[in-house]
């Protein structure tokens, strides 16, 4: 096993798989060597003028914990109902539903932002029928509309890992507890309770860590410096103040909240319940009350009405300005489009490099942990040590695309990766053993038996690299010149100059294009996949 292990790969995939290991360890950890630097520099010239860090700086961790571990708290609290209406009942649509719940991941933060902003904000939905009942306004901006943003994006997250828990109770212990006679309370304390202690821990901080770096959120929602997270602060050192030393500072402190809160993860996340069963479908006889009916359904409505009503606001009010956006708008959406793809060429091929090496090497846990870097540094963190390196010598808006590409396609490469290694085992452990008596090595192996194969998975990650990329608005916020930069970007500036029925169209724009190019690329991978 260990010799056809090594033909997967051979060594052009591990030579490929070093060389992407050894740029990745070089510009993550270059990156995160010059911020250190820059601060230890920062600090020395500061030490007889104050503190390293001021109060505000201070402020600034205290929101990004607190809006954090809120966020973590109420998206996992909210999704334990959902999650169990979910899995205790039936209807047309459920499984589209619960498809809809991944939706979140590719779409466009700022396109969000805008949609809750159409619900929750001064002109929305929600203040027009506060209005109506003679109550005070809502606002969005500050604390509660960071958790707002957070919770919008990470319900639908929660949700999905939780339910995995439900589904993995086995239906013979619903059985049993129906033959028993078990009421609800008493399925829920016996069965249900044991399952959600071991699952609903990790989900949270998992979107502890999700939420630590939700930087455009923020930068639209935040409402002021007592709203202001570490990365929002990092970005007004760079864009208001052109401080350095302060935003290295700033960035070292975030990629230290990070790398502890994800060291923290992986001690104390309990693994997912599971047992064994006979696979029959689940019954429910404890969940067939008529209020208990009721309640899973008007659970799932408001759920699914919360994830629809702001893209649905934004098909509403976008499509009419479709056809009349100004120019700079198609251009950035040009200019988008090639960043996205640049990026998602980056990301596939360093994953399948990676993905060829770790299959094929005795070692894999080296490769496996250079792909696993750039979860260790935000955008923000990883845009600052770049900045500063390339600041002396070039103009860092003249990089402003390249760099935006790159970046996106690191954060990307993870999740290739994901998608790829097992693919990959696979087929070697289907077809690796005929491969070999044929003598099919190297490049030859790889054209004629790995990427025939590797279809769905590379087209899935060259669609999740695009769509992710299309529509980040991170590290550009830092390197783009006014006046230029990614849809995204053009469209955080409309909605700036209150131009929010342009915004609208812009924001629908950027979904079309976003959701377009990861099914284009999900549907290309998989047509004739079988052939």
């Amino acid at each position: 096993m260990a010799r056809r292990a090594e033909q997967v790969g051979g060594p052009p995939g591990r030579v490929l798989g070093g060389a992407v290991a050894l740029g990745l360890a070089a510009l993550i950890l270059g990156t995160l060597g010059a911020v250190a630097w820059r601060a230890a520099w920062g600090a020395q010239a500061d030490g007889a003028g104050g503190p390293l860090l001021g109060p505000a700086d201070w402020a600034a961790l205290r929101f990004t914990l607190v809006q954090a571990g809120a966020s973590a708290l109420i998206s996992v609290a909210l999704a334990v109902p959902v999650a169990r209406a979910l899995a205790r009942r039936r209807f047309p649509g459920r499984r589209a539903l619960i498809a809809l719940m991944g939706a979140p991941f590719i779409l466009p933060v700022i396109v969000a932002v805008l949609g809750l902003l159409s619900v929750f904000g001064r002109g929305g939905i929600v203040n027009a029928a506060l209005a109506a009942l003679g109550l005070p306004a809502f606002s969005i901006y500050g604390l509660q509309g960071v958790l707002i943003g957070n919770v919008f994006f990470n319900l639908p997250l929660a949700t999905r890992l939780i339910l995995q828990g439900w589904q993995a109770i086995p239906a013979e212990r619903f059985r049993l507890a129906a033959a028993l006679d078990f009421s609800s309370a008493e399925v829920a304390k016996q069965i249900e309770w044991p399952m959600l202690r071991e699952v609903a821990p990790g989900a949270a901080l998992a979107i502890f860590l999700i939420c630590l770096t939700s930087f455009p959120i923020a930068l639209t929602l935040g409402g002021g410096p007592r709203s202001t997270t570490l990365e929002l602060a990092i970005y007004q050192a760079f864009r208001f103040d052109f401080d350095l030393g302060r935003a290295a500072v700033l960035a070292a402190l975030q990629f230290a909240v990070s790398g502890v809160a994800a060291l923290i993860a992986l001690r104390l996340a309990l693994p997912q319940a599971s047992a064994a069963g006979l696979d029959r479908a689940v019954e429910r006889w404890d969940a067939r009350s008529p209020l208990l009916r009721t309640l899973d359904t008007a659970t799932i409505a408001l759920a699914a009405l919360f994830l629809i009503l702001p893209l649905a606001v934004i098909l509403a009010q976008g499509l009419p300005t479709l056809t009349h956006l100004p120019g700079i708008v198609w251009t950035s959406a040009l200019t988008s489009l090639c960043v996205a793809l640049g990026s998602a060429v980056i990301a596939a091929g360093a994953a399948l490099a990676l993905a060829l090496a770790i299959t094929g090497s005795r070692r894999p846990r080296l490769f496996e942990g250079a792909g696993m870097l750039p979860l260790a540094a935000s955008p923000l963190v990883l845009g600052t040590g770049l900045f500063l390196i390339v600041n002396p010598w070039i103009d860092p808006a003249a990089l402003a695309l390249p760099v935006t590409a790159l970046v996106n396609a690191l954060l990307a490469l993870p999740f290739g990766l994901r998608a790829l290694v097992p693919a990959l085992r696979e087929i070697e452990a289907a077809h690796g053993r005929l491969a070999d008596a044929l003598s099919l090595t190297g490049f030859a192996r790889l054209r004629l038996l790995i990427l025939p194969r590797l279809r769905g998975p590379m087209g899935f990650t060259l669609g999740l690299s695009a769509a992710l990329s299309m529509g980040d608005l991170g590290v550009i916020t830092l390197f783009a010149a006014p006046g230029e930069g990614t849809l995204p970007l053009q469209l955080y500036r409309l909605m700036g100059a209150y131009r929010m029925n342009e915004a609208a169209g812009a924001a629908l724009l950027l979904l079309v294009l976003s959701f377009g190019l990861f099914w284009l690329f999900d549907r290309g991978g998989r047509a004739d996949a079988d052939a």
